[in-house]
């Protein structure tokens, strides 16, 4: 049995991949997760505060399945890394990045949450310019990646994050 914590992250989860961040409330999670409301509060001081530990746990989650996915690969993982949203896709039916779909949703002020998601990106482009020796190149490779995501998720489809793969391929040879 989930924790009530533990189920309302997951809840949050789903509805925020279902109807978005700004069309989501506290009285549904709290519904949907089946906790009383002194235990959502008992956890969180609010939505943002909500979507900020959200936030950092869909971040862990997902860098653990891309080292997972990685874990064996003894050829480019700068390439298997796009074999990776290809497998996302897959798994979570083309819903997309989290943080962008996030992003999209608050004003840009709100501090709380868009250093989360600045954290996560940094943390992603990193991961580049960790397997790639060349500054210009990785952030290539990561503008690639980022714009894969946000296609892939707009057109239902994987051709995109294929052809990049072919222009990563070219590029880091």
């Amino acid at each position: 049995m989930k924790s009530p914590r533990e189920r309302i992250i997951e809840t949050t989860f789903q509805l925020f991949a279902r109807q978005g961040y700004n069309s989501t409330g506290i009285n549904q999670i709290i519904s949907e997760a089946e906790v009383a409301k002194a235990s959502f509060y008992q956890y969180f001081k609010s939505k943002e505060d909500l979507c900020v530990e959200f936030l950092k746990v869909r971040h862990e989650y997902w860098f653990n399945e891309l080292h997972n996915f990685l874990a064996k690969e003894k050829d480019s993982k700068t390439t298997k890394a796009f074999d990776f949203l290809v497998y996302m896709n897959e798994k979570e039916n083309f819903r997309g990045c989290s943080f962008l779909n996030i992003l999209s949703e608050i004003p840009m002020d709100n501090i709380k949450i868009l250093s989360v998601i600045q954290s996560h990106k940094a943390d992603l482009r990193n991961y580049f310019s960790e397997l790639i020796d060349d500054d210009e190149l990785s952030d290539h490779v990561y503008m690639l990646f980022e714009s894969s995501i946000i296609e892939s998720q707009l057109f239902k489809s994987n051709e995109l994050i294929e052809k990049s793969k072919k222009i990563v391929t070219n590029l880091i040879q």
